[in-house]
């Protein structure tokens, strides 16, 4: 099972090589051998997440180190697709997303990755539907976020790689906000079952519905008022910093019914 997780590392460490060797001795195959890496690294991933939720008896996103890897799948599986529908346009991005799979799956290895017991209040199938739900939002807001950081600093001279870039962005962060809605609406219902109330203004909660509100008002402000390219690239900066709260600050800082998390 381990050996499957190396080697989606593995994996995603030899798509940016590939990219780096590419640059380093101008050779046109940059791009195809890091793409083919990348989707090597996710099938791997998905190997991975399969054969720990075998083994586990359960869906692997109980803590953090298997919402990391969860995270990672989801947003290099959201690059591919998108890569798919986009003409291969995209090609270019695969470098920056096999650094960002790395540098996370490097900081996953930090977290605590042994197969435990889930407490009572995570026993249930709305662990698997609320937790995905809402990890693969984050993974295409990540990947919004990505497209977002380098469209702000791309020289305005490169229109095709801009325009693909917005593309991106914008279609990342649809995809992201639909399932975090989708996310919070399984939350609330998991939450009336447990709990007995489908809203408690826990911080995690209330942080949800402020970095979904936020992503409504982005989209709305591009749809109505004409937000795009570098604005909505800015707004795209600030709401994943607000995901970013959300995901890891909210369990470190503040205490309330999620505050099993800190403990992942």
């Amino acid at each position: 099972m381990e050996f499957a997780q190396k080697a989606s590392f593995v994996f995603y460490g030899a798509a940016l090589a590939a990219a780096l060797a590419g640059f380093l001795f101008n050779k046109e195959w940059k791009f195809k051998y890091s793409v083919l890496a990348l989707w090597a690294g996710w099938v791997s991933s998905a190997i991975y997440i399969s054969a720990r939720w075998y083994w586990a008896g359960r869906a692997p996103m109980a803590n953090m180190y298997e919402s990391l890897v969860f995270l990672v799948w989801a947003f290099v599986g959201a690059y591919l697709l998108f890569r798919k529908f986009s003409g291969h346009s995209l090609d270019w991005l695969a470098t920056w997303t096999a650094l960002v799979a790395v540098l996370t799956l490097g900081g996953a290895s930090f977290f605590d990755s042994d197969i435990s017991p889930l407490m009572p209040a995570l026993q249930s199938n709305w662990l698997f539907i609320h937790v995905s739900t809402v990890m693969a939002g984050y993974g295409a807001l990540l990947l919004s976020f990505l497209g977002a950081a380098i469209f702000s600093l791309m020289d305005a001279a490169r229109v095709e790689k801009k325009k693909s870039l917005e593309y991106l962005v914008y279609r990342s962060c649809l995809v992201g906000f639909w399932l975090l809605s989708l996310g919070i609406i399984t939350g609330a219902v998991w939450a009336n079952s447990a709990w007995g109330s489908y809203w408690s203004w826990d911080p995690k909660e209330t942080w949800s519905l402020i970095t979904w509100l936020y992503y409504a008002v982005a989209i709305h402000l591009r749809r109505t008022r004409g937000w795009k390219d570098k604005k909505f690239a800015i707004l795209m900066l600030w709401g994943f910093a607000l995901v970013m709260f959300t995901y890891f600050g909210v369990n470190y800082l503040m205490s309330g019914l999620h505050s099993y998390g800190k403990d992942y």
